[in-house]
């Protein structure tokens, strides 16, 4: 999900789309020294095993297609490059050959369904994080559960294999990750004695202190558009309360319930209360960005490239180290901080037609090591998905967001059917028109739950 209109597309909750200037590369637009499940000595990736993937081919030769999205850096210092090159040094017999995709994660994920379902396409492939159930029920994507074991998917961030699963089998391996974090202005809440807060209440009351001395324009911005980042804002809110969006097998939706009353009921209270201005409910992730980065927010919301964006003056930030704080999200006053923060990021996927199965397990499982995980986050700054790099001490010492993660719990999105974008609609534009006041929260719940349903009992496109 990513940078301001954002830098990297892990950054935007649904893969986003847009490309801006990072420290003079153009990188992808809703985000340590450790050894890792998969990993041998020398911090690479195991060969498949025998027993899982018997019949898959060589696992140590062979010409494999990765089409990715950019990531971050150029020339030869594109993160993809710089990837390829480290992987092809440890594994001289197989050779990657790199397809840059859109930048759209639309478009991509329409070439890319169309180019598998004719036979063809690449044979590893990088797709957004609600891609699994989408391209798992179309036969677009492999289940990597039935070559890889139990053990593989366990040294991830609890909630990022849960999210990558659709019908029991797992399609997707997280390659980095991203999710929601709690900025804050910290010169302000030390000048007033104020705590950071850990429930919603606390942040409220915080940001009323705040705006009564006239020291902010506003208390707490974030992303309340009719779009897919209000259905992730959302999604932490209603787990915090305690509830779901759907039943367990995504059948039916769960909406119309006290959780999701209380969490819509505060989401409008922050508006009605002048804690956010009634704004919000236009606000993406640049106008929330470009609010707090330029000094007139208590609070923000936000993806894990905010912090940089806050301080960083070419970025449009106006504040210092010293003015900016970061810490995992509340939750609601009775429940065990911290909160819940929604799951963005992109996977690994493999294309069922590949005649290279080997060699992708292999390239594949190497990404997930602490040599590749590494990379990517000291080298570029995308959030580790594997459990031992991202609570290992180098990591947690490379950027205040980092040293955060470890503290944070991870929800993924109602993700798990193909018919999800149907779904997250029928929660952003009911909760949008909540926070608008052009329905009560009742009223929005109620009107939520049924659409919802209508879109899980869709069978006429499977999500694409």
């Amino acid at each position: 999900m990513s940078r301001r209109s954002s830098p990297r597309m892990s950054h935007w909750p649904k893969g986003g789309a847009g490309l801006v200037a990072l420290a003079g590369a153009t990188v992808l637009v809703l985000s340590a020294c450790s050894s890792s499940g998969t990993s041998s000595s020398s911090g690479g990736a195991t060969s498949p095993s025998s027993a899982s993937t018997a019949g898959v081919g060589s696992t140590t030769s062979g010409s494999i297609v990765w089409s990715a999205s950019p990531l971050s850096g150029t020339g030869a210092n594109d993160a993809r490059t710089v990837l390829i090159n480290a992987f092809e040094k440890q594994y001289p017999g197989i050779h990657v050959t790199l397809v840059s995709a859109s930048t759209d994660t639309d478009t991509n994920r329409a070439t890319l369904a169309t180019q598998i379902a004719g036979g063809a396409g690449p044979d590893v492939f990088m797709g957004d994080v609600i891609w699994p159930a989408q391209f798992g029920a179309h036969q677009l994507a492999l289940p990597l559960s039935q070559y890889l074991p139990s053990s593989y998917f366990a040294k991830f961030a609890p909630g990022l294999a849960a999210g990558a699963t659709y019908k029991g089998a797992v399609y997707g391996s997280p390659l980095f990750e991203d999710q929601g974090f709690l900025y804050y202005r910290k010169d302000l809440l030390t000048k007033d004695n104020l705590p950071v807060p850990t429930t919603w209440e606390q942040l409220e009351t915080d940001a009323k202190a705040v705006l009564a001395k006239g020291q902010s324009k506003y208390g707490f911005v974030w992303q309340g558009d009719s779009y897919e980042g209000l259905t992730c804002n959302f999604m932490e809110y209603l787990t915090d309360a305690g509830g779901t969006a759907t039943n367990s097998g995504y059948t039916s939706a769960t909406l119309n319930s006290a959780a999701a009353l209380k969490a819509v009921t505060f989401m409008r209270s922050l508006i009605t209360s002048g804690v956010t201005p009634a704004a919000v409910t236009t606000f993406q992730e640049p106008q929330a960005m470009n609010t707090f980065a330029g000094g007139n927010a208590v609070f923000l919301r936000n993806w894990d490239y905010a912090y940089e964006d806050a301080i960083t003056a070419s970025d449009g930030g106006k504040l210092t180290a010293s003015q900016v704080g970061v810490e995992p999200l509340p939750t609601f006053a009775g429940q065990t901080a911290p909160g819940y923060s929604n799951i963005g990021g992109w996977n690994m996927y493999i294309n069922p037609h590949s005649a290279h199965l080997g060699a992708d397990l292999t390239f594949l499982q190497w990404l997930s090591s602490a040599t590749a995980q590494d990379i990517l986050s000291q080298k570029y700054g995308f959030i580790s998905t594997v459990t031992s790099v991202r609570s290992s001490p180098a990591t947690i010492a490379a950027n205040p967001v980092f040293a955060v993660v470890p503290m944070t719990k991870l929800v993924p999105r109602p993700a798990g059917t193909p018919e999800y974008p149907a779904l997250s609609t029928a929660i952003y534009q009911n909760v949008n028109g909540a926070l608008a006041g052009s329905a009560s929260p009742a009223a929005a719940v109620a009107a939520m739950e049924s659409a919802a349903n209508t879109a899980l009992s869709s069978t006429s496109s499977g999500g694409l």
